[in-house]
């Protein structure tokens, strides 16, 4: 699909994108430019993909009419139900798909990043699956609040790697799976979990995310006699999920787009990781990006209690989208996060990832109108942050008395 903020040729979304990579990978990266387009579009790869998403991912993915919460922000609202994927998350719909590129180009050892752990397990689960190896870089930090995920990783056959330089999060992980792909370029691939990376990464993982936006538009048709909403809604962090609630609906002008970013104790603060709000134009793991930096160009730490939200870039796409004025970009506090992760847990039984819970607390900055259908897409589920959820309960007011 060709629209006004897909990347152009040279792999720049306006003045942000490009491959700045070192002169190790500019042949491995070369090869990807050269070749993934050819790769995704060809019928071979589209039955094999598509298959696998329905037939092992179990999509399509519901749309849900949410009542109690529709009533609540005087609404329609429908979430879209990427917690249903299988290893409960958005991620997997990529990993699939770049699994299936390795494949045709060859490679042997699979190599990923991952903050929250659901890149990672979803990494992990069509390694298992195709036979590969692989490999995760995952922050300290990340490894010791999503337990669970580490171990599922493990159990599915990954091998995981403790980061510990810098901030031990995100961003430290993606320094290091690069370091590593400099190694091993030969029989390496990185599957990249978001819309950040050189130049073809971000076009190729809002490709593959995009299944998201295309069934939306059918089960609106189906269910509203429509296939757009006049609000779509996200969560961002580096952008892949947003990349694929919004990308059969960038041109359309009657759709507005909100996203949140993940505020911390908030944007003005030094403990945040609103980069849309904060950061200025750098290069961050291989593109040009909005990036939290200090004066003298060093990496600031992003802060936040969503560990899949805490990266100090976010992808090219959404940095032109944002400049445009595109799309709309709420701050949201760790404290709002959590009180909205509540929310919809108690209004309708769904414990939504806590960076999905950025997306629900960004439904109270908006004024709608009784018939406006907003379209929220629930990222992921939340049974790695229970934990969280719980030691933060004080942050969710009437909902925290139990």
């Amino acid at each position: 699909m060709s629209s006004k903020y897909s990347v152009d040729e040279k792999g720049f979304y306006g003045e942000f994108g490009g491959a700045y990579v070192p002169e190790i990978l500019y042949a491995t990266v070369r090869n990807l430019q050269e070749q993934y387009l050819g790769i995704v579009e060809s019928d071979d790869f589209k039955r094999e993909y598509h298959q696998l998403l329905r037939d092992y991912v179990g999509r399509p993915s519901p749309l849900y009419f949410a009542r109690r919460m529709s009533e609540r922000y005087g609404c329609q609202l429908y979430l879209k139900r990427e917690d249903l994927n299988h290893t409960g998350a958005h991620k997997i719909n990529n990993t699939i798909g770049q699994i299936l590129m390795a494949k045709k180009m060859g490679k042997t050892r699979i190599i990923a990043e991952t903050g929250a752990g659901q890149h990672g397990v979803a990494t992990a689960t069509v390694c298992a699956l195709m036979g590969m190896r692989c490999e995760v870089f995952m922050g300290a930090t990340d490894v010791e609040r999503q337990h669970t995920n580490v171990e599922r990783m493990r159990m599915l056959g990954a091998e995981v790697h403790p980061v510990r330089t810098g901030n031990m999060t995100l961003s430290d992980a993606c320094s290091e799976a690069i370091r590593d792909w400099c190694c091993h370029p030969q029989d390496t691939f990185y599957i990249v979990g978001s819309t950040m990376g050189p130049h073809p990464y971000p076009d190729l993982v809002a490709r593959m995310q995009s299944v998201i936006s295309e069934e939306i538009k059918w089960q609106l048709q189906e269910k509203i006699g429509r296939d757009y909403p006049d609000y779509l809604v996200a969560c961002i962090g580096g952008g892949s999920n947003a990349a694929g609630t919004i990308y059969h609906y960038m041109d359309d002008e009657r759709v507005r787009i909100v996203l949140a970013e993940a505020g911390g104790h908030g944007w003005k603060t030094d403990h945040t990781a609103a980069t849309i709000h904060r950061g200025t134009v750098g290069i961050l793991h291989g593109a040009k990006m909005l990036v939290m930096q200090d004066d003298d160009g060093q990496i600031q730490e992003a802060f936040t209690i969503s560990a899949g939200l805490d990266y100090p870039g976010v992808g090219p796409m959404h940095c032109n989208m944002a400049k445009t004025g595109r799309t709309q970009v709420f701050s949201i506090n760790d404290d709002e996060a959590i009180l909205g992760g509540y929310e919809l847990t108690r209004m309708e039984g769904i414990i939504p990832a806590i960076e999905s819970a950025h997306a629900i607390a960004a439904l109270s900055k908006l004024s709608f109108k009784a018939d406006d259908v907003v379209v929220l897409t629930v990222s992921g589920r939340g049974d790695k942050d229970v934990e969280t959820y719980l030691a933060n309960k004080q942050m969710a007011k009437e909902y925290g008395n139990f």
